[in-house]
């Protein structure tokens, strides 16, 4: 059985345009402990009971972003000492670079799987290079990923089409979509899932809303057909000043249930 920790990061500092995702830990998490539903995933188990599954709360980040770092890599670093898998929330998707470098750190370079609108490549975005806008771009030019798959882009501009092509970025198109056209990836995998991929008439709750994304059930495709071994995930950018009726929350809690029960049944990494 594959342990799995759940935390929570509450930071949008790196956030353009608005901020308002520090909120998203928190509201995924009321929803996932809510009595409204339960603890099973579609794929059979329950967390808590046939998954080993512990939530550690929201770290205690501080907006400051080098300070914020150290402590997500410190975070991760001691769950991987003790041979568990870290599935986090957030805030924005600045957090996914200390997330994945730690990864890395402990793993080696890993394959992403990454869900968004955004392509997240620009080598800085406003005059920072830490923004929500720009992680994997650091995370490649670091070298932590061997592949980059990208599924759900549909804002993709000549800088950021660049950016993709310099660092050899998959980018799955949204035009006449199917999960049958992403991939099966091997591990270590590490899964990266920003809420606006999905389309906002199921996920409202974000900064920066794009028409045109994935369907509930197709991203639950591209996830169940995944059989390498997970050695971290992320789910980030849920705002839930802009939610409605707190169904971004809800499904962020569905998502948070198939990511845990798809890591325990693809089981631990060996190196």
């Amino acid at each position: 059985m594959t342990a799995i920790r759940l935390f929570g990061l509450p930071t949008d500092i790196n956030s353009s345009f608005e901020r308002g995702a520090a909120g998203g830990p928190a509201a995924i998490r009321a929803a996932l402990f809510s009595d409204r539903g339960n603890l099973a995933s579609e794929l059979g188990p329950e967390i808590g009971t046939d998954i080993a599954f512990t939530d550690d709360g929201d770290l205690p980040l501080t907006e400051d972003t080098v300070r914020d770092d150290a402590a997500i890599r410190r975070h991760v670093a001691m769950l991987f000492e003790d041979g568990e898998v870290p599935l986090a929330l957030g805030g924005d998707h600045a957090v996914t670079f200390p997330l994945v470098e730690a990864v890395a750190t402990c793993a080696g370079p890993v394959t992403i799987l990454h869900i968004d609108a955004h392509p997240d490549l620009y080598d800085d975005f406003e005059g920072n290079p830490r923004s929500h806008a720009s992680p994997f771009a650091r995370i490649c030019e670091a070298g932590h990923a061997v592949r980059l798959v990208q599924v759900g882009i549909r804002t993709l501009n000549a800088h950021c089409r660049e950016q993709a092509a310099r660092f050899g970025v998959e980018i799955v198109p949204m035009a006449s979509f199917t999960p049958d056209a992403v991939p099966v990836l091997d591990g270590p995998l590490y899964i990266s899932i920003d809420m606006d991929g999905i389309d906002p008439a199921a996920a409202p709750g974000v900064a920066h809303p794009e028409p045109g994304g994935l369907t509930v059930r197709e991203l639950l495709a591209i996830l169940h057909k995944q059989t390498a071994p997970i050695v971290g995930a992320d789910i980030v950018e849920h705002h839930p000043g802009r939610d409605i009726g707190d169904v971004t929350a809800i499904l962020g809690a569905k998502l948070v249930r198939e990511l845990a029960a798809l890591i325990d049944r693809n089981g631990p990494y060996q190196a």
